[in-house]
């Protein structure tokens, strides 16, 4: 079965959340008001109107109350500026309390229930005072979330090692897993300084291109895989993933030969499919 959706963002680079048209029409880059699990929610439509599969959603969908008016575009813009003095007044109680936290971020929802604010912390932390002192100045519901280290790089943004502006705070939706062992497939230097981001944790770019390393990787032997040629009997001592490229030492002549895999294939030293 088909629904119709739309895609709808609430922060820049944010997950992206399906919801129900109705009858009315969007287009991208149209702010509109949702219902969310948080409460009345303005965001952005980043998927215009589309027929998806069931299997593709989880259903109910929440339809779209309406397309934003200027008081509701007003009430964002209010909404961050009180956000950024709620900063300012939670830092100095946080200082008060002595607390081992570090604030990140202020959001008001947008119907004003409630102010989230987002810290970073090495272990627990004990902010119920906080929590009432917050309470009583700003008289409505106060959360404090405890984030983790790439999701304060991705509020906060910056520079990445690459020279270009970080991919979690300017694209990226999600967080992918990514291991060491990807930084090994890819041949990288496996120095912590040089393949960690301004997190501190692997960078997540090692994710982009790590599909087409695994295949490559196993349309090539092995590095100490033993290969005849005409030339002699060799073994692999080193791969080229990019080009695809094999360098043999030669057993009998003490010299080493480079190879792309197509050679190999030709010549029938291997399959076209590597035995592994």
């Amino acid at each position: 079965m088909k629904y119709d959706i739309v895609g709808i963002r609430f922060k820049k680079a944010g997950k992206i959340y399906y919801f129900d048209p109705g009858d009315l029409a969007f287009s991208r880059e149209d702010q509109v008001v949702v219902e969310t699990t948080r409460g009345i929610e303005c965001g952005t439509v980043v998927i215009e109107r589309k027929s998806v599969d069931e299997s593709d959603i989880i259903l109910p969908l929440k339809k779209v109350i309406r397309l934003a008016t200027e008081e509701d575009k007003r009430q964002v813009l209010q909404n961050k500026e009180d956000a950024e003095a709620a900063m300012d007044i939670c830092l100095q109680k946080v200082y008060n309390h002595q607390l081992e936290m570090k604030l990140v971020d202020v959001e008001y929802t947008f119907d004003r229930n409630k102010i989230i604010f987002y810290f970073t912390a090495d272990g627990r932390v004990d902010f119920r005072e906080l929590v009432k002192d917050l309470a009583a100045v700003f008289k409505t519901r106060i959360e404090l979330r405890q984030i983790g280290v790439r999701d304060e790089a991705k509020m906060l943004g910056g520079i990445g090692p690459c020279g270009r502006m970080l991919c979690c705070s300017t694209f990226l939706g999600d967080f992918e897993p990514v291991s060491i062992k990807m930084a090994k497939d890819q041949n990288l230097s496996l120095n912590p300084a040089k393949i960690s981001g301004v997190c501190g944790r692997l960078m997540c770019c090692l994710k982009y291109e790590n599909d087409m390393y695994e295949t490559a990787k196993e349309e090539l032997p092995d590095i100490g895989e033993p290969i005849v040629l005409n030339i002699g009997k060799g073994r692999v001592i080193g791969l080229n993933i990019l080009e695809k490229l094999i360098q043999i030492e030669l057993k009998d002549q003490s010299k080493v030969v480079e190879y792309t895999l197509d050679e190999l294939i030709e010549e029938g030293a291997i399959s076209s499919r590597a035995t592994k």
